[in-house]
Formats: C-alpha cells, sequence, structure tokens
C-alpha cells in the first residue's frame, strides 16, 4: 500500500520536473535537484533510480512533442542522463549525513559533473567544435554561461526541494521516516 510520504515525494518530484515545462533561462532546472532529492528521500534504490527518472522521461517527452519539436529523442539526451543517474547515486552517498552542507556539496558535485558530461556529449556527438583537444576546451569555454545559470537553477531547485520537503516534515509528522529499529540483542551466557 501507498504511505503518504511516498505520495509526496512523488508529487513534488512530478510537480518539480514541472517546472522544466515554465519558461525559463537556458540551465535554470529543477534536473539535478530532482536526482539529489530522489537519491535522498526514496527509501529503494529501485525507487530512488526509477521515480526521478520517470519524471525526467515524462518532462522530456512534453518538451520533445510540444516545445522543441525533437520527439521523444535527441542525441545529447544520453549524456543529460548519465549525468542524473550519477546525481542519483550522490544524494544516495548522502542519505544518512544530512547536512545544509552535504547537501550544498552534493548539488555543487552535481552541476560540476553535468557541465562536464554534457557538454563532453556536445562536442563528442555534435558537429559544432573539431574532434581534438582545442575543440573539446573551446566547447566547454563556450559552456561557462550556461554553467553559471546550472548552478543558480541547481542552487535554487536544491533549496526549493530539501528545505521546503523538511518544513513539511517538520509540520506534517506523516511525512517523517520511521527510524529504523535494530532486534533486540540476544546475549548467550
Amino acid at each position: 500500500m501507498l504511505n503518504t510520504r511516498f505520495l509526496a515525494l512523488l508529487g513534488i518530484t512530478f510537480s518539480a520536473a514541472l517546472m522544466r515545462l515554465v519558461p525559463h533561462p537556458p540551465n535554470v532546472t529543477p534536473i539535478a535537484a530532482i536526482a539529489l532529492f530522489g537519491g535522498v528521500y526514496f527509501a529503494t534504490k529501485r525507487t530512488a533510480f526509477l521515480v526521478p527518472l520517470a519524471a525526467m522521461y515524462l518532462s522530456d517527452l512534453a518538451l520533445g512533442f510540444f516545445v522543441y519539436d525533437f520527439g521523444w529523442f535527441h542525441w545529447f539526451m544520453p549524456f543529460v542522463y548519465a549525468s542524473f543517474v550519477v546525481t542519483v547515486c550522490l544524494g544516495s552517498l548522502i542519505r544518512h549525513r544530512l547536512t545544509p552542507l552535504t547537501v550544498g556539496g552534493a548539488a555543487l558535485i552535481g552541476s560540476v559533473l553535468f557541465f562536464i558530461v554534457t557538454n563532453f556529449g556536445v562536442w563528442l556527438v555534435g558537429n559544432f567544435y573539431p574532434k581534438t583537444v582545442t575543440g573539446l576546451v573551446s566547447c566547454y569555454v563556450a559552456a561557462i554561461p550556461f554553467f553559471r545559470n546550472t548552478l543558480v537553477g541547481d542552487a535554487a531547485y536544491t533549496l526549493m526541494l530539501f528545505g521546503g520537503f523538511a518544513l513539511a516534515q517538520r509540520y506534517l509528522p506523516v511525512l517523517r521516516e520511521e527510524p529504523v529499529r535494530m532486534p533486540a540483542r540476544i546475549c548467550l551466557r
């Protein structure tokens, strides 16, 4: 049976993904924040990957068919999704050490990772830059303005998702995770 906490997490994740459909500056999106949030808060690894990836894919479908006219797939997607999956893993790594510093650090790492992986993909698969070291460097340099936007978007959405859920848990006890209880030790003498 689905519990209230799971339904709230599901709603938050899909609502954040819908924000990609609202007009925004380039790269100011909730992508990394959704991945990090999913890695931290969904109880099982399967759900931590599946729910954020499903939210991401559904928003990609809407963008592909109704906004950008690339359909259900574009050549750049594998690189975006690879960085997304690694960011879910980052969330899983910090899930038991949640502090503003660990969440902020993981969000920053996710932003840098997205920048490195996706721009490598632009260089590797696209026809914009020569397939040389100079072409790769040119690709990264040209992407710096987008990286600033990525940092802003990731910081804002991470703060909204994590801060909003922390506040919700504070005032709605039903959203708090039950502590894992260890079995009583059996002592044989």
